[in-house]
C-alpha cells in the first residue's frame, strides 16, 4: 500500500550530523488523509522534522502544525481545531523477531521500525498526526443535545445509581 502523503528520505542522505527537512501536504494528499482519519477537513499539514542517524538507527524530533475540522460525537456539526504537536520517535530497522514486546520508560521515545534504505518522513507525519486528533471532539452544543436526547452527565448518572437514588424514588412515589 503506498501512503497518501509520502515523502521518502534516504537514510544514506541523514548522516550522523543531523539534518531538518520540512514536509508539507498538497492539497489532494490533504484531502486523501481527511478521508483516511475520517475528518471533516484537513486544510493544513506541515511538519519541521529533525534526523540524526546513529548507525541504523535515526532520532527523529519534530513539530506538527495542522488546521483540522472533525465531527462533534453528539451532534455531527463541525469542530475546528488548530493542532501543533511536538513529537519524538526512534526509528529502528525492522526485524524478523518483531513480534516481541519491548518495555518503554515514561521518559523514552516511541520506536518506529523501518524497512529498506528509507524512511518516510510523510507517513510518520500522517500517523503523529492521527494520534494528535481529539478521540472524542465536542461542539459547543453538544451538552444541549445529549440532554434533549436523553443522555446523562456523569454526575446525574452517578446521582441515579447512588444509595439514596432508591430512597428518593421511595420518597417521589409517596407524595
Amino acid at each position: 500500500m503506498i501512503p497518501e502523503f509520502s515523502r521518502p528520505v534516504r537514510i544514506d542522505t541523514i548522516g550522523e550530523g543531523g539534518r531538518t527537512i520540512m514536509v508539507e501536504a498538497d492539497e489532494a494528499e490533504r484531502a486523501a488523509l481527511a478521508a483516511r482519519f475520517g475528518l471533516l477537513a484537513l486544510d493544513r499539514l506541515v511538519a519541521e522534522i529533525w534526523l540524526r542517524r546513529e548507525g541504523d538507527t535515526i532520532s527523529a524530533q519534530g513539530r506538527i502544525e495542522a488546521a483540522v475540522e472533525q465531527s462533534c460525537v453528539a451532534s455531527g456539526s463541525p469542530v475546528p481545531a488548530k493542532l501543533d504537536e511536538a513529537f519524538a520517535l526512534r526509528l529502528v530497522p525492522e526485524r524478523d523477531d518483531a513480534a516481541e514486546e519491548i518495555e518503554l520508560d515514561a521518559d523514552e521515545v516511541d520506536t518506529v521500525s523501518y524497512s529498506g534504505g528509507a524512511v518516510d518522513l510523510g507517513e510518520m507525519t500522517a500517523e503523529t498526526l492521527a494520534l494528535s486528533l481529539e478521540p472524542f471532539p465536542r461542539a459547543p452544543d453538544a451538552d444541549t443535545v445529549l440532554k434533549a436526547a436523553g443522555v446523562l452527565s456523569e454526575d446525574e448518572a452517578r446521582e441515579a445509581e447512588g444509595p439514596f437514588a432508591a430512597l428518593k424514588g421511595l420518597k417521589d412515589r409517596l407524595r
